[in-house]
């Protein structure tokens, strides 16, 4: 066995720390782009109105529910007021994505039939978020984000 010197204690600790660093920045490098990580551009400005927003959403009485088709490949969404009955919903936005990468976001254009709003939209197996921002008759926004596990 050869000897351990003072240069070889050096190689496999400067080794071992530039791993170390190097896996560090790879990571880094992947968080940062991979996920935007913005949700509103002034929190200061959208603070100022979300208890009267959270208010009127409230008020409604809504209640959403959120299920994917896989065989269809179709995106249901269901609205139901405080009765139980399908809310009268006057427009419908919604952003689906992966919860930590924008990669695969998508908006796709949701179809009212049989009560629920319907999608025809592929999503992989695994956990996918729904950011639904929709309107009443009455002008009251209605804001919720939802998760979906889609079963692979």
């Amino acid at each position: 066995m050869a000897e351990l010197t003072g240069r070889k204690v050096l190689a496999i600790t400067v080794g071992a720390f530039a791993v170390i660093i190097a896996v560090n920045v790879v990571m880094a490098v992947k968080a940062v782009s991979t996920f935007p990580g913005l949700e509103v551009a002034n929190s200061y400005v959208a603070s100022q109105t979300f208890d009267a927003e959270r208010t009127a959403q409230q008020a409604l009485g809504w209640r959403l529910e959120a299920d994917y088709d896989p065989e269809a490949q179709e995106l249901i969404l269901r609205f139901a007021d405080a009765e139980g009955r399908p809310a009268a919903v006057q427009t419908l936005d919604v952003l689906v994505g992966r919860t930590t990468e924008s990669r695969e976001d998508r908006r796709p254009d949701f179809v009212l039939r049989s009560g629920a709003f319907r999608a025809p939209v592929a999503l992989g197996h695994g956990k996918w978020m729904l950011q639904i921002e929709a309107t009443s008759a009455a002008g009251t926004p209605f804001r919720q984000r939802l998760d979906l596990f889609v079963q692979g």
